[in-house]
């Protein structure tokens, strides 16, 4: 695609070969027919009755969708349910009391094994003590815990009563932590007093008294759970601080009826960021959010309840939401939880859990599947992977190289990967394949899913063409999306809607901006976000396509592009790359990296320099700083690195930048 001026994005990586799910796969699939596309767009918006009808309803719903007060949509709006129920009550009353909801490996090894009797004991018990404490429905709790059992049982406890949750990732700031509390007006606070990385335990609950401290409106309960015992800091619980096994003691046996919740009522906030630095409150609700949930774990994941299922995510962002809690439970699955990281005690520490749990079902970030493949295959070699019998990607792009690596060394070639692209504000899975019906590209996420009516558009709102790039919009609703900005209606319009909707037209467009492409078959490949992007001489490149091509030369493993001031071009292309162990950064390395984006994009993306590093700064949750990286190309002073969970590495970077 050629600049016209318009300043639309470009497409320049050539295409992928194309892979097929086996025979095998395709016959116990889920969803198999490839006609449940056209019966979606027939039967628009009954369509997601399908998607309702995998959960219990305490009064029925009438009507699918109100559209009547766009873009605040709403969903089955009068029937009623619960979460909890949903999740636990259900499998126990059906007779599957005894099979394991939840699996959790602390990073020590040690173990605990959930049924959903146990599931539904401890659920009950926790949700008595929270209504003890004085928490009443329409209260928002704050979750600020790290990947313990306690976390989804606060959650399910808490929908069990109709207290929507705020979950704060642990890896947070304090002042993260007040800054969301006192957004949410939320007076009672779940923590623990530590977890452990790389084998050191962490003092949690200071952190967490410290973002307590700048809580405006004071606090009325905080619960704490001692996850660390004898290696604790020797905090004492004084004043209305509780400890979470003294509760649960007390309220022993108790049962607690779960409270019947319309279906447009909160079941949690998640806060995520925003352009202006404040963070965004995204309202999710109980019964549009979790049939979409529920549906995209059982069409896209393929889940069924005899699965034991490994999303290996956080529960602190949304994938940990829909994915490990929500999704999986409401359909009976037993779900694998792992406190710990990717790389502890050894490289291996992945597979050595998919081979004990004998995962069926694996969904994990592109981030970890490079850090694998730098790693090397020495390490998925030691276990037997044979269980698996699909793989998913989630989080970002994922490129062609790291995507083949996945199939081949972890999927066995056997596997069909489902590369995911969503958002914590479109609550579940919008573009990628059925695993059953579609054939997979590398590098592209796929068609929309049944029922999204997803685009590729230029700048003036009008779809592009195959092979051309462009920004992806959304021109219907979908159960799953968010309602609004909590209690900020008009940022909710400003930040999703302003850029392509009419509303004197009637015409909403929710945009998530991100760049895309589209294909002959209508597949989506996604940029990346739109201010991830590169203007040079007037072209504008997304970074992931870069990315792509530089990863695509043997012995990298990893690469961030970013674009740095240019006297002549206004920007030039400036490369981070991590090298794959065994290989060095010498000019030899530098020159077939250079040759590599020429030869897949063209010289208009030749990089101004490239930066051998042996590690990225990247946040808690895995995404790369690319802001830090622009402001080290630019000579700028850097902004905040508090986040990071590296930040020593900057340092490393500039000095090699400047050099």
């Amino acid at each position: 695609m050629t600049d016209d001026g318009d300043g639309d994005l470009e497409a320049r990586l050539v295409e992928q070969e194309t892979f097929e799910p086996s025979d095998e796969f395709v016959e116990q699939a889920n969803v198999s027919d490839e006609s449940i596309y056209e019966e979606f767009e027939e039967d628009w918006p009954r369509c997601w009755t399908r998607a309702a009808d995998l959960l219990d309803w305490d009064s029925p719903y009438s009507e699918v969708l109100d559209d009547s007060e766009e873009p605040f949509y709403e969903w089955f709006a009068d029937g009623t349910l619960n979460a909890s129920y949903n999740c636990v009550d259900r499998h126990v009353e059906r007779g599957d009391k005894n099979r394991a909801a939840i699996k959790w490996e602390g990073e020590h090894g040690e173990t605990r094994t959930y049924t959903y009797q146990d599931l539904y004991r401890e659920v009950n018990e926790f949700a008595a003590a929270l209504r003890d404490l004085g928490v009443e429905e329409d209260d928002v709790v704050t979750l600020y815990m790290p990947m313990v059992p306690e976390l989804p049982i606060a959650m399910l406890a808490c929908a069990r009563i109709g207290a929507p949750h705020s979950v704060v990732f642990a890896g947070f700031s304090a002042d993260a932590l007040a800054t969301r509390m006192n957004s949410a007006d939320s007076r009672y606070l779940i923590t623990c007093d530590g977890y452990y990385r790389r084998g050191d335990p962490l003092d949690h609950l200071a952190k967490a008294n410290e973002g307590l401290a700048g809580v405006d409106h004071g606090v009325d309960a905080t619960v704490v759970v001692d996850r660390l015992g004898e290696d604790g800091f020797g905090h004492d619980l004084s004043g209305n601080q509780h400890d979470w096994d003294d509760l649960v003691a007390d309220h022993q046996g108790a049962r607690v009826d779960p409270v019947e919740r319309d279906a447009e009522d909160m079941l949690f906030l998640m806060y995520t960021s925003g352009t202006t630095g404040e963070p965004k409150g995204v309202k999710h609700t109980t019964g549009g959010y979790l049939a979409y949930a529920t549906w995209t774990s059982h069409a896209v994941l393929d889940l069924e309840p005899e699965d034991t299922y490994w999303c290996s995510a956080d529960i602190g962002w949304i994938t940990g939401h829909s994915y490990i809690v929500y999704g999986p439970l409401a359909l009976g699955t037993t779900t694998v939880m792992y406190e710990g990281t990717p790389d502890y005690p050894e490289r291996d520490r992945l597979w050595e859990l998919v081979e004990k749990y004998a995962v069926d079902v694996f969904y994990t970030a592109p981030t970890a599947i490079r850090a694998f493949m730098k790693w090397g295959t020495e390490y998925p070699e030691r276990h037997d992977l044979s269980s698996l019998r699909l793989l998913g990607t989630v989080g970002e792009p994922i490129n062609p190289r790291a995507w083949k690596w996945y199939y081949k060394h972890i999927g066995n070639e056997e596997c069909p990967i489902v590369d995911t692209w969503w958002q914590t504000e479109t609550g579940g899975m919008m573009v990628t394949t059925l695993p059953g019906v579609g054939t997979m590209k590398p590098g592209s996420a796929g068609p929309p899913l049944p029922g999204i009516d997803a685009r590729v558009v230029d700048t003036e709102g009008e779809e592009v063409g195959a092979g051309r790039a462009g920004y992806l919009t959304v021109d219907k609703p979908w159960p799953g999306m968010l309602r609004t900005l909590y209690n900020n209606d008009e940022r909710f319009i400003g930040e999703y809607w302003e850029e392509y909707s009419d509303p004197d037209a009637d015409e909403w467009v929710y945009f998530p901006e991100d760049g895309a492409k589209i294909d002959d078959d209508g597949y989506i490949t996604i940029l990346g976000r739109v201010d991830d992007v590169i203007n040079v001489s007037g072209h504008r490149l997304g970074t992931m396509e870069i990315e792509s091509a530089i990863v695509g030369v043997e012995g990298v493993a990893e690469a961030a592009v970013v674009g740095g001031d240019h006297e002549v071009k206004g920007e030039a292309v400036y490369a981070y790359v991590i090298l794959e162990d065994g290989y060095g950064g010498s000019e030899e390395m530098r020159e077939a990296i250079i040759e590599g984006v020429e030869d897949a994009i063209g010289p208009i993306a030749r990089p101004e320099q490239v930066i051998f590093t042996p590690e990225l700064p990247k946040t808690r949750s895995g995404k790369i700083m690319r802001r830090l990286l622009e402001e080290i190309a630019n000579g700028e002073e850097l902004g905040d690195t508090t986040t990071l969970r590296n930040p020593e590495i900057v340092e490393e970077i500039q000095a090699k930048v400047r050099d």
